[in-house]
This record gives structure tokens, C-alpha cells and sequence, in this order.
């Protein structure tokens, strides 16, 4: 399994579609940073990200200091550090005054959004992931504030709209489970997001995601996700992936900004609280499935990467219901 699965599995995503929008020129729409819409898209969570799909017409989205950037249909847009943005039918407009605020428009059914000038239309769907928050910087790490990427060039692109518009529709008729389907679907938009991005000519010039993407870098992260318990050595690594120690080290750091055995030890402390958080094994079981020979070299790890012993960590996440349980 590579890289980007396994992470995946580990990060439990929990996802949503909550806002359909449906704008005539001139608009424009304020979006608030991710933090401040966090507590009322999903409370629970660490780290929410949010994004938008376009599916009809054209729209410009802007962030302060950056350019303008253009979207059409079929565009999705994704914010990776959760950035507030403005998204209109031209660059510069005011925000709608008086407009709805973000937990009134939530406690619709359906959740739609709906104004503008009568001009030409554009519709866009809003979404959101929901993850813990080392693993989001991990996965997200090196990316741009704003990533573009259009699903209508992908193989399971037309699928993934088809799938949007009929789940849209379910998710308004009486009949259960449509916001289910559209969860699910959020999950799948977002993955595809990534693989796409990793895919185009245009990727991140450093971070985890260009790292999954390159050939080596790739599967030294492929190797030591599928054996995070074993004693890993530079050169047994680099055996592994078939390059020199040295290349294998310069190009890992310039790619995901540690040194392989840095990224190990810290890929191991990420499993450990996922082990903590979601199961009721031994902390002895637990230090032992991410690689350490005794409880104690486990919880000094632990402590220096999160600042409180394992059973403590353990215990003040029991507090709380667990993100996607």
C-alpha cells in the first residue's frame, strides 16, 4: 500500500457537504477562516478544512495579498490551512450586507444559499474534512493556501459530479440517509483533490504530497509506513528504495523538510496517539506495535512530541467523544 493510503487510514476523515449555493452576478460571498466555522461544522474536531466545488458557471475566488484566481465548472477549490476568502463574480466586490450569518444558513433545510443581482448564474457546493490535526499538517504540509484543481479531467470526475447532483437531490427529498451519501462523497472529492494535485505538472515545490510523488522520496515513505515498527537504519533504507544514502537524505529533507529517521520517529508517535485515542489496548501493546523495546523509551518519546505522558494524553481524550466515532 502506498504512502497516501496508509496515511489516509490513519487519518480518519470525517466529511460533509453543507451549503448549496446557487448566486446571480453581482455577488459576492465573505467565507470565514476554517477555525471560526469549525465549532459549528463539527464541533468535535481538531482541524477542519474546508472547500468548494463549482458546478455551474464562473466565479473568482480572492485572499488577502494573493492574486485573484479564476474558477469554472467542475473547478474545486480547497483551502489546506483554512484561510478566510471571498468568492463573487468579479475581483473587488463588497460582501452581501445583511446577508445570513453561517449558523442560520446551517439550521436550514435545505441548506441553501441563494442572492444576487440577476445576472449570470453560478452554483457551487461547499464542503469540509474534518481530521486530526498533526496528521492534517502532515498531509497538507507545503501546500499553497488556495489549491486548484478541476475533476472534470479526471477519470472519476464525472462520476463524482453525477454522484453530487443526485445526492443533492436525496439530500432535500424526506427519504433517509442523503446526507450520508453526501458525507461519504465529501471524503472521495477530497482524495481525488490530492491525487490530482499530485499528479499535475504544477505540484507544491516542497511538502509531504510532493514527496509521496517522487520516486524515491515515495518509497522510502511507502516502506516506512508499511513497517513503522522495524529498526529502520539510513542505509537499510536506502537499500530499500534502491539509491545512495546520501541522495536518498538530501532529497527527503528537501522534500518533507526532516530527515528520514526524524520522520519516522514522529509517523510513530502519530500511529501511537491513533492507537491511544481509538482503541483500549496496553500501553506496553501500544509501544510495541509503533516500534519501541519498553514502555519507558515509549512514554519519553511520547512526552517529548506531546507534552504529557501517554495514559495522561489517553485520558484527557476520553473526556470528549472521539472525532468519527
Amino acid at each position: 500500500m502506498d504512502a497516501l493510503s496508509q496515511t489516509l487510514r490513519v487519518v480518519h476523515l470525517v466529511g460533509a457537504m453543507f451549503l448549496h449555493a446557487r448566486f446571480t452576478a453581482p455577488w459576492c460571498y465573505q467565507s470565514p477562516r476554517a477555525d471560526l466555522a469549525a465549532p459549528l461544522l463539527e464541533p468535535q474536531a481538531e482541524r477542519v478544512v474546508i472547500f468548494h466545488l463549482i458546478t455551474e458557471g464562473e466565479c473568482v475566488v480572492e485572499m488577502p495579498g494573493e492574486t485573484p484566481v479564476w474558477l469554472v465548472a467542475g473547478d474545486v477549490v480547497l483551502f489546506p490551512h483554512g484561510d478566510a476568502h471571498r468568492m463573487g463574480s468579479a475581483p473587488g466586490l463588497p460582501p452581501a450586507s445583511g446577508g445570513a450569518p453561517l449558523a442560520e444558513v446551517l439550521a436550514r433545510r435545505p441548506r441553501m444559499l441563494a442572492y444576487g443581482g440577476g445576472g449570470a448564474t453560478t452554483k457551487l457546493v461547499c464542503g469540509y474534512l474534518a481530521c486530526d490535526d498533526r496528521l492534517a499538517r502532515l498531509l497538507l504540509s507545503g501546500l499553497p493556501g488556495l489549491l486548484r484543481v478541476n475533476v472534470r479531467g479526471s477519470p472519476a470526475g464525472l462520476w463524482l459530479e453525477a454522484s453530487m447532483r443526485y445526492a443533492l437531490a436525496e439530500a432535500r427529498s424526506p427519504r433517509p440517509g442523503g446526507a450520508g451519501v453526501l458525507a461519504k462523497l465529501a471524503e472521495v472529492l477530497f482524495i481525488e483533490v490530492l491525487r490530482l494535485a499530485m499528479q499535475e505538472s504544477a505540484r507544491p515545490p516542497a511538502g509531504w504530497l510532493a514527496g509521496v510523488g517522487d520516486r524515491i522520496v515515495g518509497a522510502a515513505l511507502s516502506a516506512l509506513h508499511a513497517r513503522p515498527a522495524h529498526g529502520w537504519t539510513l542505509d537499510e533504507l536506502a537499500h530499500e528504495v534502491h539509491s545512495s544514502r546520501s541522495v536518498l537524505a538530501q532529497r527527503f529533507q528537501a522534500l518533507v523538510g526532516q530527515s528520514p529517521m526524524q520522520y519516522l520517529a514522529r509517523w510513530r508517535m502519530l500511529l501511537a496517539s491513533n492507537l491511544l485515542r481509538r482503541s483500549n489496548v496496553s500501553l506496553a501493546q501500544v509501544a510495541e506495535e509503533v516500534g519501541y523495546l519498553t514502555d519507558a523509551a515509549f512514554s519519553r518519546a511520547f512526552r517529548r512530541e506531546f507534552g504529557v505522558p501517554p495514559a495522561a494524553w489517553r485520558r484527557s481524550r476520553a473526556i470528549a467523544p472521539a472525532l468519527g466515532s
